[in-house]
């Protein structure tokens, strides 16, 4: 009557362990949960293993040494197979034979019976789930909303600019860039480059004159990377992609404003037809700077 009992506990444990596995979640958030479902299922299923064992071999066996255990786990695998011993097979021996070979009337085995009858149970409760009660979607369900999650994503990253680096920035001088790169560049770069851009502990950044390099990639990435050596800091944790765009452009619109008490050129003339200045950030008026790079 116990093993009866162990066998519906273990089968029940079962399809509960598989149908967990068989659910899929249809949002994010969905996810964690049936990741810890899973889990849980999975730690119902370890203490029954170790429930079996103490049961077979009783904690007095677990603990007493090998023997007692090798004993539990004999009862077990008695339990699971139903297997006739060597010595009685005479009496489930069949009346036929063929080449000298004779036949077994064997059981099945109880563990076979747990498989087979828990791909029922397991089957019923997909049905239930997915196609009666509908608790979860489907995978052409479950695919469409992971493709709008994926979308979202996507457009999140467009926005914040996920997808500007050296090799794809651009020279950009509309208004809106400019904007936002001027309040960008009053907030972390005018305590050393001068509110206009002048040069204080920095270098001027009106003149054509340029440490690292000019132009848009140039400066996108001494902004980016910074010069620790000389003691500018990197900004790619502090400033998204979008932003260090932003205020790199503004860096260049700066070009030709001579603000009152500029430090002197440092560096090497820089020159490139990409670049563009302009007269005021106010007025938003551009001139494209026709010199060739050198």
């Amino acid at each position: 009557m116990k093993h009866k009992i162990i066998l519906i506990t273990a089968l029940a444990l079962m399809s509960f362990s598989s149908a967990a596995f068989a659910q899929t979640a249809t949002t994010t958030t969905q996810h964690q949960s049936d990741y810890n479902y899973l889990a849980a299922a999975t730690i119902v299923g370890i203490a029954f293993m170790l429930f079996m064992v103490i049961y077979f071999g009783n904690i007095e066996g677990i603990t007493a040494g090998a023997p007692k255990r090798a004993k539990a786990w004999s009862k077990l695998k008695d339990m699971l197979n139903r297997s006739v011993p060597i010595e009685k097979e005479k009496d489930i021996m069949m009346d036929h034979e063929f080449d000298g070979i004779k036949e077994l009337d064997n059981t099945i085995p109880p563990w076979f019976n747990i498989l087979f009858y828990g791909t029922i149970v397991i089957s019923v409760v997909y049905m239930l789930n997915y196609h009666v009660f509908k608790i979860n979607g489907l995978s052409a369900e479950e695919y469409n909303d992971e493709m709008k999650v994926a979308t979202m994503q996507r457009e999140e990253l467009i926005r914040t600019g996920a997808f500007i680096n050296e090799n794809t920035v651009k020279l950009m001088q509309d208004e809106a860039t400019l904007n936002e790169g001027k309040t960008i560049y009053s907030a972390n770069c005018s305590a050393c480059h001068g509110p206009a851009g002048g040069g204080l502990i920095g270098p001027n950044l009106t003149d054509d004159f340029w440490i690292h390099g000019g132009g848009i990639v140039n400066v996108f990435k001494t902004v980016k990377y910074g010069v620790p050596i000389k003691g500018m800091v990197s900004w790619q944790n502090q400033l998204n992609p979008k932003q260090l765009q932003a205020v790199s452009n503004y860096v260049l619109s700066l070009k030709g404003t001579n603000p009152p008490n500029a430090k002197q050129p440092e560096g090497d003339k820089y020159t490139d037809s990409t670049s563009v200045k302009t007269d005021s950030l106010k007025t938003g008026t551009q001139k494209a700077d026709t010199t060739t790079k050198k």
